[in-house]
């Protein structure tokens, strides 16, 4: 984890392909006020798209209507007609079992002679609404109160396509014939369903989607009025535990006792997993180096709504646990609700494990450990089975490379204010591809949402005035990225 402290206006000389002049030099005050000005112009009608894109319930999951979700790609593809981007496709590819992947949208313009390309990447897809009785507006309605904009899918991540189109727009208005760097638009359809046709889509499309630069607008900012760049991610295995102890339901008063219920023994089983004090217990799994700064820990009960009163697990600095340590949560348990439940000793139950983890680990050696611990602490009085599923690995980006110090200038011209080079607890699997596939491109992984945006959650929302601010950070560095 790199501190936050002070980064040189002028890139790092590294073997990056945005070395020499093509990495750009700051643009002059008056560009940049230009900039500023067609931004800030243009946002009420950004903010219009951004409501219209999210009124579409777009979700890349089975049970939902696919019908919605190619509407949302057709949506984007004429956001990126708007801007001017003639080339525009809606592709999508299939799983080994023949279904088919969610549509993205690819949209370029080629770079001239000697200018690099820079690949804009989000997601159009967004999480299922979950229950709507904890929304207090319609998750599909966005609406405006105050300062936010709340709704299913404003921030994650439909803010970051607009931020791409925003900001392509008002360098495009004011750069004009002057605009040479290549621009790739890919916004994909099916992140939060966990890119299951992602590694075959970069294969298929890969000379398509080659770019110097990819930019990956899904992520967070340190606070309100301070931006970040995330320097590291988590990586992500996971798995299904699944416990037998009868071939059928019995009478829990005529055979309770010799037989132990299914949940019972799977609650047994989960606590394994950590230790006395939260801290992950799985053996073999590797925990990074102590960050150089910290998270409040005033700051963390609020952004994640902790009850008073409830101590916080682990050991360690808060920005340690979050960005440089494994966690290990279950996210899904089977087993009978209490409205169902009748006086029987249940056969059978089955949880879903997430583990994230540090930067620096291996999935497959963490999967194995993961399995091995579940093998070992498996009760003789169960069957156990663990069902390995995803894989993704950590992330962790050069700070020093040109386009990252570009990057840190621009969040600070936007802002006003010093950027953050933070870890994220969370994980971005696909991140692991676009770098096996795309070597010699640097990748920045930049936020629209603030740590109140609640992505995932019910009353999902976006801060406009921070979002406006990552626009025009964009647009600061595709404008400096093309100056000569």
């Amino acid at each position: 984890m790199v501190s936050p402290t002070p980064f040189s206006d002028t890139p790092a000389t590294t073997s990056s392909a945005l070395n020499g002049d093509s990495r750009g030099a700051n643009p002059d005050p008056e560009l940049l006020a230009q900039l500023e000005s067609a931004v800030q112009r243009r946002f009420p009608e950004t903010i219009e798209q951004l409501i219209e894109l999210a009124r579409i319930p777009g979700i890349a999951w089975e049970i939902f209507d696919p019908a919605e979700l190619q509407r949302s790609a057709e949506a984007v593809a004429e956001l990126a007609r708007s801007i001017g981007l003639d080339d525009v496709q809606i592709l999508r590819e299939f799983t080994e079992d023949g279904k088919p992947g969610g549509p993205a949208v690819i949209a370029r313009r080629p770079a001239r002679p000697g200018k690099p390309t820079v690949l804009l990447y989000a997601h159009h897809d967004v999480q299922p609404p979950g229950d709507r009785a904890l929304w207090e507006s319609d998750p599909f309605q966005p609406e405006q109160r105050g300062e936010r904009l709340w709704g299913r899918g404003v921030a994650d991540d439909k803010a970051g396509v607009l931020a791409h189109i925003a900001a392509l727009s008002a360098v495009t208005e004011v750069l004009g014939e002057e605009l040479g760097l290549g621009v790739t638009l890919f916004i994909e359809g099916e992140e939060e369903a966990g890119s299951p046709t992602f590694r075959t889509f970069l294969e298929k499309h890969r000379e398509l989607l080659r770019s110097d630069l990819i930019i990956v607008a899904d992520s967070v900012n340190w606070k309100v009025g301070t931006p970040a760049l995330t320097t590291s991610l988590r990586g992500l295995v996971s798995g299904v535990v699944e416990l037998e102890v009868l071939d059928h339901a019995v009478h829990s008063g005529m055979y309770g006792g010799p037989v132990l219920d299914a949940p019972t023994q799977l609650a047994r089983l989960i606590a394994t997993l950590h230790d006395a004090s939260g801290e992950v217990a799985v053996a073999g799994l590797h925990r990074g180096e102590e960050p150089t700064i910290d998270y409040p820990e005033a700051d963390f009960r609020q952004d994640a709504g902790v009850l008073e009163g409830v101590e916080l697990a682990g050991s360690g600095s808060l920005a340690s646990r979050l960005w440089a340590q494994p966690a290990l949560s279950v996210i899904g348990i089977d087993v009978t609700d209490v409205a169902s439940s009748s006086n029987t000793i249940l056969p059978s139950a089955r949880a879903q494990l997430s583990l994230r983890l540090a930067p620096g680990d291996d999935p497959q050696t963490a999967m194995t450990a993961l399995q091995q611990h579940i093998e070992k602490h498996a009760p003789a009085t169960a069957c156990v089975r663990f069902i390995p599923g995803e894989q993704g690995q950590p992330f962790r980006t050069d700070i020093d490379a040109p386009a990252a110090q570009a990057m840190l200038w621009a969040l600070q011209e936007a802002w006003g204010n010093e950027p953050v080079a933070m870890g994220m607890g969370g994980s971005i699997p696909f991140i692991a591809d676009l770098t096996e596939l795309y070597p010699e491109a640097e990748i920045l992984i930049t936020g629209v949402e603030d740590p109140d945006s609640r992505a995932h959650s019910a009353n999902e929302s976006l801060h406009l005035a921070e979002f406006q601010k990552a626009i025009l950070a964009e647009a600061l560095l595709l404008a400096r990225l093309n100056q000569p």
